[in-house]
């Protein structure tokens, strides 16, 4: 029952979309309502106001890392083992995909998996930064830089933690991550995805 409640506590922090209630504050138009239509900080790029994204990305990242924590930290106390740390990973990121606040239509996680990588092992976090930011100074194109770091935070995360439990969780991450990618994937294919910064 206490795992539950962690694993619950970790979804419904990841349902919280920052897109959403940064652009309420801001008086911004709604992120689901323009553009690619995903509530994240890259699409909020295009209502033209980069504090907006900023905030969206720090408060979708910090949810992933918040869920992590509290569940290593907390977890001791309640008797409980490293594999709820796991859980409530998966859990805040699969909130942020699927949120019930929203009628189960987020974002596409890319943030948020970040915050969950950094709170597993800050050296597979920056990792993964790392690559990210490699491939968006390169192509300019957002979509290819998450889908290129979630080919390779499972690899990562296996040389890196070993092939055990966190490698297959990281793994998921990716699966998912890839999944709720995949009209980009269509995009990317015909030469047809956006650049960081184009307006819509």
């Amino acid at each position: 029952m206490t795992t539950l409640l962690f694993v619950a506590a970790a979804y419904l922090l990841g349902s919280i979309s920052f897109a959403v209630i940064v652009s309420r504050a801001m008086r911004l138009p709604d992120p689901r309502e323009y553009g690619s239509g995903n509530p994240g900080a890259t699409n909020m790029l295009r209502s033209g106001r980069k504090a907006a994204a900023v905030l969206t990305l720090l408060g979708d990242t910090s949810k992933g890392w918040v869920a992590v924590a509290a569940a290593r930290a907390l977890a001791p106390q309640f008797g409980l083992d490293d594999s709820v740390v796991l859980l409530c990973a998966l859990a805040v990121f699969i909130g942020h995909l699927f949120p019930v606040f929203f009628s189960f239509k987020g974002g596409k996680g890319v943030a948020t998996a970040l915050g969950v990588l950094v709170g597993l092992n800050p050296w597979l976090g920056l990792t993964c930064l790392l690559t990210w930011l490699v491939m968006v100074g390169v192509f300019r194109i957002s979509s290819l830089a998450a889908l290129t770091t979630a080919v390779l935070a499972p690899v990562y995360a296996g040389l890196l933690l070993g092939w055990g439990s966190t490698a297959i969780a990281v793994l998921v991450i990716a699966l998912l991550l890839v999944y709720r990618h995949k009209s980009n994937l269509i995009k990317l294919v015909n030469g047809k995805e956006g650049r960081i910064g184009a307006r819509s």
